[in-house]
């Protein structure tokens, strides 16, 4: 059974917004993901699986258009219910195969929001480690040190933990070891992308007993309505019993200051979401280990990861949408 019932939260953006929540701003944008296997070396097997954007609490996806030198199948991964597309080959047939998926997204901008009490198997996930993520060990010292003295509960402690992260780490992809989300890196070197400020985050929420969850997608400029897009973006939420999901970014608070307040309890609209959780294991199985994240196109050849795969992301705004007000930049 999957952990996170998305039909649910489908039905409720859908049906059950109130007047409020459907004056938030929101943007409509057509997306487009489009990739190409290179050397993919005819005769031999190959497997794609594709991150699949869907609709949620904060983003209603429509699937324009899907195409690509194999036929794909929808599936859905049993973890966290991840919904992708999948196309294999036992035998290539060129050394090339391209792909291309259009959607039509209007995502709104979201604040707390609370779906109930949580599972039993979905709490147990959200505060257990993942590879990259321990809450064991130095975040979890790092934590006790941050909520010592915090007056309250969870909530209290989540934004004691935001403010240790956005104060300590620094916004630097230079160098090496950045962009995979490992604690222990983002505890070192106290700097790196969004994957490592929110994967610290995650750590030592977890660590305290808060479940936590990483959420992964693409960035929109604000300053442009079409444009290609270099890379992805990630955040977090994390879920108290008072509050319920509580939404962090606090990569985009460490570039806009002036927006502190607003990333502890908010995203902002201009962003897509394509996938939930860490260490993915995909569906089908895929015969490699399970993804650290899964934003980009998975591709096997001959049962072992094949790399050589250029991608390329673009979008153009919709008309008669609210103009954007914030930045949100990649990776």
């Amino acid at each position: 059974m999957q952990i996170f019932v998305r039909a649910f939260v489908v039905v409720l953006f859908l049906t059950l917004l109130t007047p409020a929540q459907t004056r938030l701003p929101d943007r409509h944008f057509v997306f487009h993901y489009a990739f190409t296997v290179r050397n993919a070396h005819p005769g031999t097997s190959l497997r794609v699986w594709i991150p699949l954007a869907e609709s949620g609490e904060f983003q209603r996806v429509r699937l324009i258009s899907q195409k690509g030198d194999l036929s794909l199948t929808q599936t859905h991964e049993n973890e966290y219910g991840n919904g992708m597309l999948y196309a294999e080959t036992a035998k290539a047939e060129k050394a090339e195969y391209s792909f291309e998926i259009v959607y039509d997204v209007v995502r709104r901008q979201s604040s707390a929001h609370s779906p109930g009490v949580l599972h039993t198997a979905e709490q147990k996930r959200l505060l257990s480690a993942d590879k990259l993520v321990p809450i064991t060990g130095l975040p979890a010292e790092l934590a006790v040190k941050q909520v010592g003295e915090v007056k309250g509960g969870d909530y209290e402690k989540g934004r004691a933990i935001y403010e240790y992260v956005l104060t300590n780490m620094r916004y630097d992809k230079s160098g090496t070891g950045w962009g995979h989300g490992d604690t222990l890196y983002a505890c070192s070197a106290k700097r790196g992308n969004c994957t490592d400020f929110h994967s610290l985050f995650i750590s030592m929420a977890r660590s305290q007993q808060i479940p936590s969850r990483f959420e992964i997608g693409f960035p929109l400029p604000t300053d442009k309505q079409e444009g290609d897009i270099a890379g992805y973006h990630c955040w977090a939420d994390f879920y108290t019993k008072d509050h319920g999901w509580v939404p962090i970014d606090i990569s985009e608070a460490w570039k806009h200051p002036e927006q502190r307040e607003f990333f502890f309890g908010h995203w902002d609209e201009n962003r897509v979401q394509f996938s939930v959780g860490r260490d993915i294991t995909l569906s089908p199985k895929q015969a490699g280990d399970p993804l650290n994240y899964f934003v980009y196109p998975y591709v096997e050849v001959d049962g072992k990861e094949h790399p050589n795969v250029s991608t390329h992301f673009s979008f153009e705004d919709a008309g008669g949408e609210q103009a954007p007000t914030r930045a949100t930049a990649g990776q």
